[in-house]
Order: structure tokens, then C-alpha cells, then sequence
């Protein structure tokens, strides 16, 4: 099975939820993409910060999965870190795209940038994912 329809039989319910799209997929890059709507903004009609980390976090757990060892069970976040650099404002598709610092046999860490339609970085996230 490819990566991209490895990452799609397996979805994330909250992902799904929020409406994120898996894009690309590869052991070494994975890029998904999410429509900034209503309902993922706070004040000022801007993407949420916590939108923002949830996104970062399914993309990481999905290149998590890509990359486990054949006698893994599965994965789960242990650590993760934002940057918040720039706004998404309401009516754009923002970007997230994760590449791996670490990938080892009990943990990986991963970096997702997640940029507007235009470019514009909206935050950079490191997670640390364990291995089960």
C-alpha cells in the first residue's frame, strides 16, 4: 500500500472532524491541509491556536505511523512545542507539512511548518511522538 492510502484506511477522527486533508505522504515528508473556518477561529476570525496544534499534531502522528518498526503497535504524542509566528484568517487553507528531526526506534520527533495559501507562516510545531 502506498503511504498516502496507508495514512487514509487509518483516519483520524478528530482530523476528520476538523476537516483536515491528507495531501502527500511519504517516510519522509507528509503534507495535509485544512480550510480555516468559523468554527476553528477565535476572536478576530483567525485560525485557533489550539486548531493550529491539532493540525500539527495529526500531520506528526501520521509520519509517525509511516515510519514504525514492524513490531510497533502504534504511536502516541509524548511532547509537543508551538511557534505561533502569523495569523490565518478565515477563508484560507493553511498548509502543514511535517519532516522528521528524529526518527529512532522508541521515539521520533517531527516538524511541522504550517503555512497560509499565500505563503505566510502561521506557526512551527516540534512533537516528539513514542513508539508503542
Amino acid at each position: 500500500m502506498r503511504p498516502l492510502e496507508t495514512i487514509k484506511s487509518f483516519p483520524l477522527p478528530f482530523a476528520t472532524l476538523m476537516g483536515v486533508t491528507f495531501t502527500e505522504a511519504s517516510p519522509e515528508r507528509v503534507v495535509a491541509s485544512l480550510l480555516v473556518r468559523d468554527d476553528l477561529c477565535t476572536v478576530g476570525q483567525i485560525l485557533h491556536g489550539g486548531a493550529a496544534m491539532a493540525l500539527a499534531d495529526s500531520v506528526g502522528a501520521a509520519a509517525t505511523v509511516l515510519n514504525l518498526p514492524a513490531d510497533a503497535k502504534g504511536t502516541a504524542t509524548l511532547e509537543s512545542k508551538t511557534n505561533f509566528i502569523g495569523p490565518a484568517p478565515m477563508g484560507v487553507t493553511v498548509y502543514a507539512v511535517a519532516t522528521p528531526v528524529h526518527r529512532g526506534r522508541r521515539t521520533q520527533v517531527w516538524q511541522t511548518r504550517i503555512e497560509t495559501d499565500e505563503g505566510g507562516l502561521v506557526a512551527v510545531v516540534t512533537q516528539t511522538q513514542m513508539v508503542l
